[in-house]
């Protein structure tokens, strides 16, 4: 059998070793750790290590022989340790059989030895092993061919993918996700197992689903992960609003592009600018309201009115179902779906009004917002592209320039309500939000600049016509 010892060449690995010598065991690190270090993916922080035997023992093993003895995080239901030290996380389990039920993923489990643990792995390419037992450090126990599947960018189960699937549909969405991050290609028949059992996906807590939604969308080309979500029927399950977008309808010879494909480019589009993983999911979602809101007019064609404002209500809806976050980048996301089309509107016809109404409405967000709707320009026209993305230039420069002139981002009104209220003699009262509206929108509107004396000015010229009288 091959050897890989300068897979091994961190201590830890010879740390790991003893612990298990000095209890009589045998350990293997078996994985992505091995995995990744066969494709030269750079170093691993995460390590997962098998004991013929327990693990939880073998962890504190390993913290004695450490310096600091770190701490062993043990979870019993599992089975499992962890120990983080020098950066890395080693996890550690007791080889194993599993046998599960169709209600649930999570197996009953009972002791068993190295081929039982790599026959209970997702894929091929993931039940490698590396020994670190003395009497063959370091050598790659290989038992379903992974590394002639690494070479052929193939994923592959070790058993019948029915069985694996069926058994723990979560692997489901990990085949697709390892194709996509790996860009390597899901075997016919797996593919066809993936697409039989589609509908097992249901019993997978929406966390853990979008775990894997998540990975998928931070790899370099996200839209291979969700075609081949549409391709196996798992969509459906997790995105229908995403499936709704499919099709190209025809009326009076009108046609409408078809949203769901022209999403997937805008994802890829961005994803080669940004890792910004919520800005990624507003690619995603930008179109969201399109379906709902798809209407055939005779004078104008195919519409979509107010597609943005429903998509940002429904993108609340999608993170609630999904248990995502309902945090600030929930918001987000909801800002940019919002605001989406605003910048193409601006394309046209670059105002300092306009753009001032921008910045303020986009706040810190304004770049982030600009990336969106360049990514969302998918026409295959080289000239359309050039003169969209040329447009969309003259927008950011607008941008910048009045920014730096008017100063509107994270705008703070140079009139307090304190000071109107002092200036008039006015107790809190309905006249003193019609000033400072009235502020914002003449500042906005580039009736006066930002700036304090023009705001008094102005302020004393609205409470004369609101019959106020200044205190003296």
């Amino acid at each position: 059998m091959p050897t890989y010892p300068n897979a091994l060449q961190n201590p830890i690995f010879k740390t790991v070793s003893k612990a298990a010598s000095n209890l009589k065991t045998e350990s293997y690190v078996i994985g992505g750790y091995v995995r990744d270090y066969i494709l030269d993916r750079g170093k691993a922080k995460d390590i997962d290590i098998v004991a013929v035997g327990s693990g939880i023992e073998l962890a504190k093993e390993v913290s004695k022989l450490l310096p600091g003895k770190p701490k062993v995080s043990i979870f019993k239901t599992y089975g499992t340790a962890m120990l983080k030290t020098g950066g890395i996380e080693l996890e550690f389990v007791g080889a194993r059989k599993e046998s599960y039920s169709e209600e649930s993923r999570n197996p009953a489990i009972e002791d068993g030895t190295l081929e039982d643990d790599q026959n209970r792995r997702d894929f091929t390419i993931n039940a490698l092993a590396l020994s670190l037992n003395d009497k063959n450090f370091g050598e790659l126990l290989d038992p379903f061919n992974g590394i002639e599947d690494l070479e052929k960018k193939i994923i592959k189960t070790p058993l019948n993918p029915d069985i694996t699937y069926s058994d723990d549909p979560l692997r489901m969405l990990r085949a697709i996700r390892f194709a996509t991050q790996l860009d390597f290609f899901i075997e016919k028949e797996s593919l066809q197992s993936i697409t039989k059992n589609a509908k097992r996906i249901k019993i997978i807590s929406k966390e853990r689903i979008i775990d894997e939604i998540n990975k998928i969308l931070l790899a370099d080309k996200p839209s291979k992960g969700f075609a081949l979500l549409h391709k196996t029927g798992l969509l459906p399950f997790i995105f229908p609003e995403l499936v709704a977008l499919e099709g190209i309808d025809e009326k009076e010879g009108q046609r409408h592009k078809d949203n769901f494909w022209h999403t997937l480019e805008v994802v890829d589009n961005i994803s080669k600018t940004t890792d910004n993983l919520w800005l990624r999911w507003a690619a995603l979602l930008h179109d969201i309201g399109k379906a709902p809101t798809k209407k055939f007019d005779k004078k104008i064609g195919w519409t979509f009115h107010a597609h943005e404002f429903v998509g940002s209500k429904m993108v609340y809806k999608l993170f609630k179902r999904m248990k995502m976050p309902l945090n600030d980048k929930m918001k987000f996301v909801q800002k940019m779906v919002l605001m989406s089309s605003r910048p193409i509107v601006l394309a046209t016809d670059v105002t300092d009004s306009a753009v001032r109404r921008l910045i303020f409405d986009a706040g810190d967000n304004v770049d982030d917002l600009m990336t969106l709707c360049e990514a969302d320009i998918t026409t295959k026209n080289p000239k359309k592209f050039k003169k969209y993305h040329n447009n969309f230039q003259k927008v950011r420069d607008k941008i910048q320039e009045v920014e730096e002139r008017d100063h509107i981002r994270n705008f703070q009104p140079p009139i307090s309500g304190e000071e109107i209220m002092n200036t008039f003699g006015l107790k809190p009262s309905r006249e003193i939000g019609i000033i400072k509206d009235a502020i914002k929108e003449a500042i906005l509107e580039g009736d006066i600049p930002n700036e304090y004396e023009a705001a008094k000015s102005f302020m004393l010229q609205k409470g004369k016509k609101l019959n106020l009288t200044p205190v003296t």
